[in-house]
């Protein structure tokens, strides 16, 4: 392999995929990086894939390539090496001895590498038909729904974002829940995705490398299928693969709170603030905050016996029955930052059961926070 390339692409390729790579030495050769170019006429390209079996990222830069081949090298160090490098063509060239050389200006390395034939094979997904969405509601819809998806290992079905098509609207909705806390959220993206029939869960890496993907200055638009256990995402010269999360999402609707009896809209600053603040003297475990309605008025408290205790009040357009209620302060700050809204209306029952929040403005939006016993 022998090719000429500029460090801007082959930087952005590399960043790309550093957070795939895998850290862990289960297998020594997911933490490297798989180049492989190919020489056409006039249409020269390096490829660069990476994969730690669950997700996977293959991208394809153009390049003036000599001589066609391939390597594999540690991502990491390939990585901190290009990053260093002048702004200058960069000349990258294999020996016989898997050894990738790196020739920049008067800059030189050698960098130790295996063959290509060691690399896991990365899934050839081609779906039939790949629905083009628009990249920043499907972003969006990330954003709203990634963070209560479960970190419990042994709750794998909760381990990702649950992914439908709503029969009545024909809108896509987007769900993630850890048992604590439940969002979710209803776009119209523009595009019929296939392999969605009884839904979807994505894990969450292979949801946050979307993330980066849909999040890319130059895209507007993203190509997404699913088929069988995995999907695929396209965007120009990259594609992403994941291994879909096998098993059954709850019955989410169960959790949403149908009956509401108190009812406010609060201001979303003024609340997180007052949060933040009163959780900084709130039991270091639980993290409990306890929320009492009165008329016109919501207070905040906190205590813990090792630090002291810690209250606030805040003027609210609520007339209903006293209420008292306690959530971790970190759900329901995590719950008011993912929907971005000025303002949100808090939906209660009572002081045991599921607490709804919704956008003032987007109605296609919505959180539920379990209480806690205090």
């Amino acid at each position: 392999m022998k090719l000429s390339i500029s460090k801007s692409e082959l930087l952005k390729g590399l960043t790309r995929i550093q957070s795939i790579v895998e850290k862990r030495n289960t297998m020594p050769i997911l933490a490297n990086v798989l180049l492989e170019a190919t020489n056409k006429p006039d249409d020269g390209a390096l490829s660069l894939a990476a994969t730690d079996l669950e997700v996977g990222i293959r991208g394809t830069h153009p390049a003036q390539v000599e001589t066609a081949g391939s390597i594999t090298v540690s991502a990491k160090k390939l990585y901190e090496i290009i990053r260093e490098l002048p702004e200058e063509p960069i000349s990258l060239s294999v020996s016989s001895n898997s050894y990738l050389g790196i020739r920049c200006a008067r800059s030189e390395f050698n960098l130790a590498g295996s063959s290509a034939e060691e690399y896991p094979t990365l899934p050839t997904l081609s779906p039939d038909h790949m629905a083009s969405v628009q990249a920043a509601i499907l972003g969006e819809m990330i954003e709203k729904t990634m963070y209560a998806a479960s970190l419990d290992e042994t709750r794998y079905n909760l381990n990702g974002v649950f992914l439908e098509i709503q029969p009545n609207t024909e809108k896509l909705r987007m769900v993630a829940t850890d048992g604590h806390r439940l969002a979710y959220v209803d776009r119209n993206l523009g595009g019929e995705i296939s392999g969605l029939a009884d839904g979807v869960i994505i894990p969450r890496k292979g949801l946050a490398e979307l993330k980066r993907l849909v999040d890319e200055a130059d895209v507007e638009e993203i190509e997404i299928a699913f088929e069988g256990n995995s999907g695929v995402a396209r965007k120009g010269p990259v594609t992403l693969y994941m291994r879909l999360i096998e098993g059954e999402f709850p019955k989410y609707q169960q959790v949403v709170p149908k009956e509401i009896t108190h009812q406010l809209i609060i201001n979303s600053d003024a609340f997180s603030q007052a949060l933040r603040r009163v959780a900084l003297l709130s039991a270091e475990r639980s993290r409990a905050v306890k929320i009492d309605l009165v008329e016109g008025q919501l207070s905040l408290s906190s205590n813990n016996p090792d630090l002291g205790e810690a209250r606030e009040e805040l003027d609210v357009d609520y007339a209903g029955e006293e209420l008292s209620i306690a959530f971790n302060a970190r759900y329901l700050l995590d719950s008011l930052a993912a929907l971005r809204a000025k303002e949100v209306r808090l939906g209660f029952h009572d002081s045991l059961s599921p607490t709804r929040v919704v956008p003032t403005d987007d109605d296609d939006a919505l959180a539920v926070v379990m209480p806690m016993r205090v």
